[in-house]
């Protein structure tokens, strides 16, 4: 029997971060990944996600289920499945959210997670190069985070139109406020994807002998009575199963909808569903799968005026070509750049203390306003999104066979606050559309058209032609016993198991408001530390 003091079940964000800071302690670590390494030439492009994301050969190509809230459709969400997850095939922005997301979820009682506790965390991992104030940003860190190099006319008329309509610019988002616009920051570097495999896995594999073990998903967690003491894992596709047992924990880092089925695969779940499918119920925990939320995101697009540079433009024939020698010589290059470019952070209702929606800008317009699919003209996409989400879902396994992809339901559009807010925020991007800055540059709206103009039918654009946001949380949410739902506490252990714990994005209790990869490499280092009963960090 192979033995190590911790198993960690996933080999992306928080788990790289995780097998770091274990295997710096001195502790034998494994990390058992689902899918491949992560050396194929797209995963290291900045500009390759348009690629990976849609390889099922190192993505899990799921769907949230149809409702009636967006017309029957199935919308598409992909999930990392290599090394580094799915910070090896996301659009690379670093958002950590607001100060106040963090202090609600100390606030629903979980001790040692308000952003005064949490920021050290953040900035631990990072280095910050040329951003903001020692206070707020990490200089050390082993993941470099840089504003967005190339600039462009389009991004600088986008930030100017949110300057025509009252929103400050704002130097760094990630530091006091978030409110404001500008360029967004990223994870590349060297014109290079900087993925938490990348920054920390493989110097764990390296520096400290971690175990790192590919193409090998988990398939059960092995329990003694309520103690977890192992996992069970296949050999790649094929029927053969290795086990692999830990002398202190197994941590279930598989990402918030395989974390939630890896669960209940194990007989950890609600019973009712458990036996539905002919699975012993080893603890009953209602919660696991339930909280579920993602981001929606509805996008405008318009088409350029003549001249008008956009990044429609610069990726076929000669231009492709000075692109890729720019980025070969390090220097500015569409190669080298994050899914979206600029940002503006605003409120819905002058009342609201902080934020509550988003509006990112590329000057590239997309097919359908879906990500990575390219018109054949020159463009621009605006992407809207609320923030903190209050509609609620479901993960939930399709059949007791491991291979199976989850059932997974999102509600969007459920909570009538989530509707006001969309239609809110999308009338509010017309607005931005249509100011003096970008009425400059922009021929015609594309998406979803002028003749959109009234409340119902911009709710029925978004019904009709949002997307996922691509930011999936909450089902194994962090939460005290009382609540009935809470799958971990506030050190992460399942509830009511011994030597079980969960370190992914599914302990969240609420939507942090930005991307979710910068906290989830928090959750992986602020894991470590209470796994090795290391005193919490302090800010500085």
């Amino acid at each position: 029997m192979e033995r190590f003091d911790f198993v960690i079940v996933g080999g992306g964000t928080a788990a790289s971060v995780l097998a770091y800071r274990l295997g710096e302690a001195g502790k034998t670590v494994c990390v058992l990944e689902a899918g491949p390494t992560d050396g194929k030439f797209f995963s290291r492009l900045p500009g390759g996600f348009t690629k990976t994301y849609f390889d099922d050969s190192v993505t899990f190509q799921y769907h949230h289920e149809p409702t009636e809230a967006v017309y029957g459709r199935r919308i598409h969400v992909a999930q990392g499945r290599m090394l580094g997850g799915s910070s090896a095939i996301n659009g690379m922005v670093y958002n950590r959210g607001q100060a106040q997301c963090f202090d609600s979820w100390a606030e629903l009682g979980n001790p040692g997670w308000s952003y005064r506790e949490v920021l050290p965390y953040f900035k631990r991992s990072e280095r910050a190069i040329g951003l903001g104030d020692d206070k707020y940003r990490g200089r050390s860190g082993r993941l470099p985070v840089e504003e967005c190099r190339w600039k462009n006319e389009a991004c600088d008329a986008f930030i100017e139109g949110a300057v025509s309509l009252g929103i400050p610019r704002n130097k760094d988002y990630n530091g006091e406020t978030q409110l404001g616009t500008g360029y967004y920051q990223a994870f590349i570097h060297g014109g290079q994807r900087w993925s938490a495999a990348r920054a920390y896995l493989h110097p764990a594999r390296q520096q400290f002998g971690v175990s790192v073990r590919t193409d090998s998903p988990v398939v059960r967690i092995l329990l003694e009575r309520k103690k977890a003491v192992g996992v069970r894992h296949r050999r790649g596709t094929s029927d053969a199963f290795d086990e692999v047992f830990a002398n202190e924990a197994v941590v279930v880092s598989a990402g918030t909808a395989n974390t939630a089925k890896l669960l209940q695969l194990s007989g950890i779940g609600p019973s009712e569903l458990l036996r539905q499918h002919g699975i012993e119920v080893r603890h009953e925990l209602p919660g696991v799968g339930e909280n579920f939320r993602d981001h929606l995101a509805p996008r405008l697009t318009a088409h350029a005026k003549t001249g008008v540079d956009s990044i429609n433009r610069r990726v076929s024939g000669l231009r492709l070509g000075l692109e890729i020698a720019a980025w070969v010589m390090n220097r500015p290059s569409v190669i080298a750049i994050p899914a979206v470019q600029a940002y503006a952070y605003w409120k819905t209702d002058p009342s609201l203390t902080s934020p509550d929606f988003a509006t990112s800008f590329a000057p590239a317009s997309y097919k359908a306003g879906l990500i990575g699919k390219l018109d054949p003209y020159p463009g621009m996409t605006l992407g809207t999104k609320q923030l903190r989400p209050e509609s609620r879902g479901t993960v939930r396994i399709r059949s007791a066979d491991d291979r199976d992809a989850p059932i997974m339901q999102p509600n969007y559009l459920d909570d009538e606050r989530d509707r006001v807010a969309v239609v809110k925020a999308l009338k509010w991007a017309r607005a931005l559309l249509t100011s003096k800055p970008l009425e400059r540059i922009v021929k015609i709206e594309t998406l979803p058209g002028p003749q959109v103009n009234t409340d119902d039918e911009w709710l029925d654009f978004a019904r009709r032609g949002s997307n996922s946001g691509y930011h999936l949380i909450g089902t194994a949410k962090m939460g005290p016993a009382t609540d009935r739902m809470a799958v971990v506490d506030a050190r992460l252990k399942v509830h009511g198991m011994e030597s079980l714990y969960v370190a992914d994005c599914s302990i969240m209790p609420n939507m942090p408001s930005g991307n979710t990869f910068a906290s989830a490499m928090m959750i992986g280092d602020k894991c470590a530390d209470m796994l090795l009963k290391k005193s919490p960090l302090t800010a500085a």
